[in-house]
């Protein structure tokens, strides 16, 4: 077992306080500070004693991550461990299954296309499917709204400007419907994306949304948020077909292959399969590409994307239907704690309080790595910590 020295990402959406006041460090920071990677991605490793996890699971990953896991995924970590600080959106988004990521990647490598070349999609052959769990409340848009749901949304703003559109929402087939809509608004020509997404805002700024549901209050919300942050982008429309959902502390989501969404504000723990494969379709000055982004998007409605904790002993673990990692949250008064028993490797994060994990203490933003062959790690929360809070991630059953 070894302290884990986490990547940090500083994306421009990234906040000056969120990790910073998390960490103790001086807040606000010099610059946006995104995320914090603890996994061994070879994007951005995180370090043991400055060798990257990647190198140190490379020396000898029969000790590294056991005979199940490596049965199962190789010699490499199946899961990417992150604590994400968005003060600003994200860009709308949609990840691969891996029969897709395999076939981009190897596609782009064929094409010669260099792994950090801007235009690259697939920086690895990986599927990205993403648990994420609140630390401060969260803001995203997750998942297609039902098109029944938009259609209200549509007629309460009795907009002219998109009439025009809301008869691909009335299709019998409710997913061709909705791909329909978004192909033809991610197409647009810009002079053309501006006139309707004015047009909106002109009809959204005249409802008072009184007697309305939540849900559309906050999407017109959301949609004059992200006009003014990003005006003239089409995430800007892609917003009205995507369900808000805002977290508290300790709520969670999960998102499959091809889930379309976009995180909004606010502080989380996520875990993901171990891939870096995004793509995008606005809200961002990175790459765009609209075929792609449109062939791997799952177009079914998601009516919920929250995830129920199953809650033992005061443990909240957090059932997804990946196997590839698996995600348990810990509160931990004062001398209480876990034993943290896995056959394969695991990640012990602490996002609050002060734990001892083993001989290692950790404080809020630290992690430790247990290889599989280090016997069971005692985690408990130290003498005088008023409340401690964990994740132990590690690879699901």
């Amino acid at each position: 077992m070894e302290l884990l020295t986490p990547a940090l990402q500083t994306y421009p959406w990234g906040s000056r306080t969120l990790l910073a006041d998390l960490r103790g460090d001086d807040s606000p920071s010099a610059t946006p500070e995104a995320e914090l990677w603890f996994g061994s991605h070879p994007a951005a490793p995180a370090t043991i004693e400055g060798v990257g996890l990647d190198e140190v699971i490379a020396d000898d990953p029969a000790d590294a991550l056991g005979v199940e896991v490596r049965g199962r995924y190789g010699d490499s970590l199946p899961f990417l461990l992150k604590i994400l600080a968005a003060d600003s959106p994200l860009s709308i988004q949609a990840h691969p299954t891996s029969a897709q990521a395999r076939a981009g990647f190897e596609a782009e490598n064929a094409a010669g296309i260099a792994l950090d070349a801007p235009e690259r999609n697939y920086k690895d052959p990986n599927h990205k499917p993403e648990l994420l769990v609140a630390l401060t409340p969260f803001r995203a848009l997750a998942g297609l709204r039902p098109a029944k749901q938009t259609l209200e949304f549509f007629d309460y703003l009795d907009c002219p400007v998109l009439s025009r559109y809301s008869a691909m929402l009335q299709s019998e087939n409710e997913e061709e419907g909705l791909r329909a809509l978004f192909t033809t608004w991610i197409s647009l020509p810009r002079a053309k994306r501006v006139e309707v997404i004015d047009g909106v805002r002109g009809c959204v700024d005249k409802r008072a949304f009184s007697g309305t549901p939540d849900w559309m209050r906050e999407a017109a919300r959301c949609f004059v948020e992200l006009d003014e942050a990003h005006p003239g982008d089409v995430g800007v429309l892609a917003s009205l077909l995507l369900n808000f959902v805002e977290l508290a502390p300790g709520e969670a989501m999960y998102l499959g292959a091809g889930r379309l969404h976009a995180y909004l504000s606010g502080m989380a723990v996520e875990i993901m399969a171990n891939s870096d494969n995004v793509l995008r379709g606005g809200l961002t000055t990175k790459h765009v590409d609209v075929p792609e982004l449109v062939r791997i998007t799952d177009f079914s409605t998601l009516v919920n994307p929250r995830v129920p904790a199953g809650v033992v002993d005061g443990a909240c673990a957090f059932d997804v239907p990946v196997r590839d990692f698996h995600l348990t949250r810990y509160e931990l008064a004062d001398g209480a704690g876990f034993d943290a028993v896995s056959a394969g490797p695991a990640i012990v994060l602490c996002t609050g309080g002060a734990v001892d994990c083993g001989p290692l203490e950790l404080t809020p933003g630290t992690a430790a790595w247990i290889p599989a062959c280090d016997p069971d790690v005692r985690v408990s929360a130290r003498d005088g910590s008023d409340r401690a809070e964990v994740f132990y991630a590690r690879v699901g059953k």
